[in-house]
């Protein structure tokens, strides 16, 4: 017989009602008909990891606020990359305009 997965959210929400108190430990564990050793383990698990739930907070705003910057960089890159089209448009039709050959502009290698 396959062993039965449970999510995290049951797990959680099996170790909160024992935190809480209200009920006996060994009736939690028959009221959902669980192992008593197993719902200890994950007690343990839970209790040795809580310290985690407030550093996933720091660790998601500091990858946030990378993106924001990112973002920023991204969209001032941009805008200077449409700036400096217009002034090539604008300087190539001042060549045209007064019939001088376009100057061979260097191939780029985005690569370097």
């Amino acid at each position: 017989m396959p062993r039965k997965k449970y999510t995290v959210e049951f797990k959680t929400k099996v170790i909160l009602s024992i935190l809480q108190g209200d009920k006996e430990f060994n009736e939690i564990c028959a009221e959902y008909n669980l192992n008593p050793s197993m719902v200890r383990k994950w007690k343990q698990d839970f209790l040795q990891n809580a310290h985690l739930a407030f550093g996933a907070t720091a660790e998601r705003k500091n990858a946030q606020r990378k993106e924001d910057d990112l973002k920023k960089r991204n969209d001032q890159m941009l805008k200077t990359i449409g700036q400096l089209t217009l002034e090539r448009d604008f300087l190539q039709d001042c060549f045209r305009q007064v019939g001088e050959v376009l100057p061979k502009l260097p191939d780029f290698d985005p690569k370097g």
